[in-house]
């Protein structure tokens, strides 16, 4: 979960390979470097920080050369200090590296290398692999058979990229389950952990298979098998993301930008073509079983699938985590499993898509990230299409899925004749009519939402309640209050209450509740009985309700009231309102919203 770039150029390269790094500091920021080649040597700066920090202590850009590396890190492997920043050199510095994933085999050749002599900076296991190249390439003097010698004797989830004084025209990398691409410009070349990488720069892009290396010059690049080293052709891709989408756009942080960004995004997720939507949904509709597949948000992004295939498709697609995939997923040729992933390289997400390949089951995604290893390990793919998402909390890529899920519904539902054309019609009005609605609601109601979120920042224990759909919204609203503010947040059915929760009930322990419309008339009054449980123990109660609903207005402490919606849609104009509460809670406490502590956007190591 550290960003990788790199920059090959007939001109000074330094403040572009910091610009580079800037774009990819959500995948990891409590350090970072730079090193550039120039004049027989490698300059080499790093230090721990963010990284417009660790540029006003080390000078980052004031660098020289036409050749670099440079890093981003969220540690894995040593402590948070200058000595495990990347890059790392060798020991004689003819060599730098820098590394994303995890060799993990790197403790025995530690042992080897050290026996051997060679002397370790840091606590790292990635400067391993530049005292292993410098081993090779002193036993046989060419950079490409020692790099590739190197990646032999490593395993793990990796990818890694090198400069050398002896090739200095050339950026040599490697991947093997981390994500590594290309970009291809005019007289100078990149390589990146993602496309934000390098889209300011081309939009021209190759993505490397696990197994491979490329070998990159500022004219032309060689991809390579790291087992035959026999040369790959390779597909070029375009980027159609905008680069305007990876700014802020005036507003004070990307979590605020991106909930704003939500109208937008229902209208890409309606854009998708229906012939995309109707082969996935045939798909699942010719499976004996599919799974819903993701991890963290994307789990809970399944979860609403779930529902929604239950209610309207009248099927019961199981949502599991991705990491628990293995455990209990009943696989077959006759099942499928259908996965969410944000940046479509997700470890867990991986691994449980290569298991259910073992097995013969059809495998299907909906993925926001062109190019990445997800898009292209599937069946079937559904890009998203929602721009780039810059903070590391998700809120419109992740509501774009659920978007993308319940088109598909729709469809199953239709194929299925459990939605009569009229019901069909009706649905995807409420969706088209969506943007709208989100973009008064946001507008009008940011005011409020603040002012709740200003009343309530002393309450560090929270309950995030709701039933029905409302189940996964509440619990996904909670693991954004958790990942931006760090309290406590827990997100739960409201049906858990009575069976032990309610013991927790004090003055200390708020709930938030999203209420559904009344006319969802059961799903209502159960939501309504847990608020009164809540409140007959002197509990204090906050929820999100919608116009007309005077029964809930009766019961609650304190209230944000939306506009009447569709009960299609109601679910998720609740969740977004729930991302401004927690964004505006953050802002209150003072986090560092867009880069929160401990995490990484993307995650790419077991």
């Amino acid at each position: 979960m550290c960003g990788i770039s790199g920059i090959v150029s007939s001109e000074n390269i330094a403040k572009d390979l910091f610009s580079s790094i800037r774009n990819l500091e959500y995948r990891g920021y409590d350090s970072c470097g730079l090193a550039v080649y120039a004049e027989g040597k490698i300059q080499l700066r790093k230090n721990t920080g963010e990284v417009d920090e660790v540029n006003k202590k080390e000078r980052l850009t004031q660098l020289v050369g036409n050749l670099g590396i440079a890093h981003t890190r969220w540690a894995t492997h040593g402590g948070v200090t200058k000595e495990n920043s990347h890059p790392h050199f060798s020991a004689n510095m003819e060599f730098a590296i820098v590394h994303n994933g995890i060799f993990s085999n790197y403790q025995k050749l530690k042992s080897e290398l050290s026996a051997e002599g060679f002397e370790f900076r840091s606590m790292t296991d990635s400067e391993v692999f530049a005292h292993l190249v410098e081993r090779a390439y002193a036993q046989s003097p060419n950079v490409e058979n020692a790099f590739v010698s190197s990646l032999l004797q490593v395993e793990g989830a990796f990818a890694t990229a090198m400069i050398s004084i002896h090739e200095p025209d050339l950026l040599f990398c490697a991947k093997n389950v981390s994500p590594l691409m290309l970009g291809l410009g005019e007289s100078r070349n990149f390589i990146g952990s993602d496309i934000n990488a390098f889209l300011e720069f081309t939009k021209t892009a190759v993505t490397l298979d696990d197994g491979e290396y490329a070998i990159v010059g500022k004219q032309d690049y060689r991809i390579k098998d790291v087992a035959t080293k026999e040369e790959k052709e390779k597909n070029v891709f375009t980027i159609h993301w905008d680069v305007e989408s990876t700014k802020k756009g005036g507003y004070s942080h990307y979590m605020l930008k991106e909930i704003f960004d939500q109208p937008f995004t229902t209208k890409q997720a309606l854009k998708i073509e229906k012939e995309e939507i109707e082969k996935m949904a045939k798909m699942i509709q010719q499976s004996q079983l599919c799974y819903l597949v993701g991890v963290g948000t994307t789990f809970y992004v399944s979860m609403v699938g779930q529902y929604f295939f239950a209610q309207f498709a009248k099927r019961h697609l199981p949502a599991v985590s991705s990491d628990e995939f293995k455990d209990i997923a009943i696989l077959s040729d006759k099942n499928m499993m259908l996965t969410v992933s944000q940046s479509g390289e997700t470890y867990d997400t991986k691994m449980a898509i290569n298991f259910a390949k073992s097995f013969q089951s059809k495998t299907g995604a909906i993925v926001n990230v062109m190019g990445s290893a997800i898009s292209m390990m599937v069946d079937n793919v559904i890009m998203q299409g929602s721009g780039a998402e810059i903070c590391v909390v998700s809120t419109k890529a992740a509501f774009s899925q659920m978007m993308i899920l319940l088109r598909i519904v729709l469809e199953v539902a239709r194929l299925d004749n459990h939605l009569s054309e009229d019901q069909y019609k009706e649905y995807y009005t409420a969706l088209e009519d969506f943007p709208d609605v989100i973009e008064t609601a946001l507008n009008e109601q940011s005011g409020f939402i603040r002012n709740m979120a200003d009343t309530s920042v002393k309450i560090h224990n929270w309950l995030f309640l709701g039933c029905g759909v409302y189940f996964p919204v509440a619990m996904e609203s909670a693991l954004k209050m958790k990942e931006v503010t760090y309290l406590h947040a827990e997100g739960m059915a409201t049906g858990f209450l009575k069976h032990g929760t309610l013991a927790m009930i004090d003055e200390s322990l708020y709930s938030l509740f999203f209420v559904p419309p009344p006319d969802q008339i059961d799903l209502h009054e159960r939501t309504l009985i847990a608020i009164e449980e809540i409140k007959a123990r002197g509990g204090k109660v906050y929820g999100f309700i919608f116009e007309g609903d005077e029964k809930s207005e009766q019961l609650l402490d304190h209230l944000i009231r939306l506009p009447k919606v569709h009960f299609l849609v109601a679910p998720f104009l609740e969740m977004i309102m729930a991302q401004l509460f927690a964004y505006y809670s953050a802002l209150k406490l003072n986090r560092n919203i867009d880069k929160p502590r401990n995490l990484a956007k993307s995650v790419t190591v077991a």
